[in-house]
């Protein structure tokens, strides 16, 4: 108790705050059980675990039940939590981007991924004039509108890439020319989305000012530089040391010290932390493979699957169904439209142009609309800098729920009849195994 006291933090909060994480723990591994049985990636079910323990359901019903379980000092306590997953989430997204993936279908991967989010952020920004004057405030500061708009089209073009492997995987599509496509392309996706983020974090920090803007952008390569020409030789020699010697343990908390402190000073740049340590997982080596996988991307998938459910709730709870108007619910047939009109025809058009049959291009179409988690991450980053108010972080929320349920559903039908003539005209293995391989190391990674 009297410690508790001297370090700034009731027993009543601290034990509130632990009953807490156990209600998270279990209604995202009960909803995310669900959502696999309902053939939906595990995501979807512990966000719509957050959205029932938040205003939206369990606060509708008499006794403040929502108020009463998460109170308010406890929150912020949940949201540390889920900002420490978050990172150390990013780190493994960063590792675990592989190159090889890219390189068999690097022309059309890199027109599909530049088409797709292209045509996703200019219906974004044009559909950013009808939404802004009813957004343009948040907790009472008026935000520019370029800053709006340009957050809009980069919530557009995400594609959530450890949701899209998941995906292939329970449709057995991993294998075939829209399973590998759909991942090059994501991956693509995934890094020209995070760039657009950080864009987005700078000119928010920035409030417009273009002598704040460019001395951020030029702090950001510094730091780039830094990470590739200085830490990145450091970090290999370290990890190759280690790794002989099996000094395990110590090994992961260093590097889990590092993509901290990468946040930290992407934080202090003036970019988000997410970032820094996505940058910090990126500059990571990637051999010896099979050592690393075994003994330290295995200790980093348990701590995702405690730490990141804490994440999907906290984004629950910001979630207002009560908050939403007739003319938001107008505002969000809007936005879920225009989010997959972007999507699929940035896909599909590239995609005829290359060669591929109808069906391949719609699949590919649907598979680059799945947001899930990395739409969750760039929705939290925009409310944490202030540019999202609670009803369009709603709508945004809502929209990344439909466009990463819709794709199972409408891909299973298709696949379900293609598969085994695949597997029926040729008995042998595939024959992309390095690209196969890759994408198989994508799957472990919460989705």
């Amino acid at each position: 108790m009297n410690v508790l006291a001297a370090g700034g933090l009731k027993e009543s909060t601290l034990a509130m705050l632990l009953l807490d994480i156990g209600v998270v723990l279990l209604a995202g591994a009960a909803l995310g059980r669900l959502a696999q049985r309902l053939r939906q990636p595990a995501v979807v079910g512990e966000i719509a675990a957050g959205i029932l323990l938040g205003p939206s359901i369990l606060g509708l019903l008499p006794g403040n039940l929502t108020e009463r379980l998460f109170p308010a000092e406890v929150r912020p306590l949940l949201s540390a939590v889920a900002q420490v997953g978050l990172i150390l989430f990013m780190f493994v997204v960063g590792w675990e981007f592989e190159k090889r993936l890219i390189r068999p279908h690097a022309g059309l991967a890199a027109g599909v991924s530049l088409s797709s989010i292209a045509t996703a952020f200019g219906l974004g920004v044009a559909l950013a004039p009808f939404l802004y004057p009813d957004h343009a405030t948040v907790a009472g500061k008026e935000i520019s509108f370029i800053a709006f708009a340009t957050f809009l089209g980069t919530a557009m073009s995400v594609t959530a890439f450890p949701v899209l492997a998941r995906i292939l995987t329970e449709n057995r599509l991993l294998e075939t020319r829209v399973g590998t496509l759909s991942l090059a392309s994501a991956a693509i996706d995934d890094l020209l989305a995070w760039c657009l983020l950080a864009y987005v974090s700078a000119l928010v920090t920035s409030g417009g000012d273009y002598t704040d803007l460019a001395w951020i952008g030029l702090l950001s390569v510094g730091f780039v530089a830094l990470m590739f020409l200085v830490v990145k030789p450091l970090v290999a020699r370290l990890v190759w040391r280690w790794a002989a010697a099996e000094r395990w343990p110590a090994l992961v908390a260093v590097l889990c010290a590092g993509a901290l402190g990468s946040a930290v000073l992407t934080t202090w740049i003036g970019i988000h932390a997410i970032f820094g340590a996505f940058l910090f997982g990126f500059v990571m080596p990637r051999e010896p493979a099979r050592v690393l996988a075994e003994h330290l991307r295995k200790p980093m998938d348990n701590v995702s699957v405690v730490l990141l459910p804490v994440f999907f709730i906290v984004t629950g709870l910001g979630v207002n169904l009560g908050a939403l108007s007739g003319k938001d619910y107008v505002a969000l047939a809007l936005i879920v439209t225009v989010a997959c009109a972007g999507k699929l025809i940035g896909a599909i058009v590239p995609a005829r142009i290359a060669g591929l049959s109808w069906r391949e291009s719609r699949d590919l179409g649907l598979l680059m609309n799945t947001r899930g988690l990395t739409e969750l991450i760039i929705l939290n980053a925009a409310v944490s800098l202030g540019v999202l108010d609670e009803r369009m972080f709603t709508m945004l929320v809502i929209m990344a729920l439909v466009t990463t349920a819709m794709a199972g559903p409408l891909l299973s039908r298709r696949s379900a009849a293609e598969t085994p003539k695949t597997s029926q005209a040729s008995k042998t293995p595939p024959q992309t195994p390095q690209v196969s391989e890759s994408a198989a190391d994508f799957i472990t990674p919460r989705t």
